[in-house]
């Protein structure tokens, strides 16, 4: 085997990795973009019409705001309670409750998101529907509120 004939497959060889690597590159960045996309259930279901997406946006320029404000509540609850349990001495009292404070917040996550959920339900179409509830089946198999879980 002489010289060009090396360099011509090492370079042949290499064109192909790279290409290969290139198009696993595009797929995952297309994939990871899909997912970023993602801010609630129904955007999963992808044949929504343009009237549903509509009104989806409407429902969510209220819901996000207000959820995010009782995530916000949450996590600065949750950063006191970590200062209470480890302060000396120990202020149980307080402790407890400021846990009662971020249950009281979690509870109303939950019921928040249970009425935007039964909210964007009226939205959809019977077939619709049933992807949406496979949606929150599996969602909320994994424990928590799925995409709507504090982050």
């Amino acid at each position: 085997m002489n010289a060009a004939s090396f360099i011509y497959g090492f370079l042949s060889a290499l064109v192909l990795i790279c290409l290969g690597l290139a198009a696993i590159y595009a797929t995952l960045r297309k994939n990871r973009q899909r997912q970023a996309n993602i801010k609630g259930y129904l955007d999963l279901i992808p044949d929504l019409t343009d009237t549903q997406r509509a009104r989806l946006q409407e429902i969510r320029r209220v819901f996000f705001p207000k959820v995010e404000g009782i995530r916000q509540n949450m996590r600065l609850k949750r950063a006191e309670l970590a200062e209470l349990l480890f302060a000396e001495p120990s202020d149980r009292t307080r402790i407890y409750e400021v846990a009662g404070a971020v249950i009281e917040r979690q509870s109303e996550l939950e019921h928040d998101v249970i009425e935007h959920i039964l909210e964007e339900k009226e939205l959809l179409t019977p077939s619709q529907k049933q992807k949406f509830y496979e949606i929150i089946v599996e969602q909320f198999s994994w424990g928590g509120l799925g995409v709507h879980d504090v982050r």
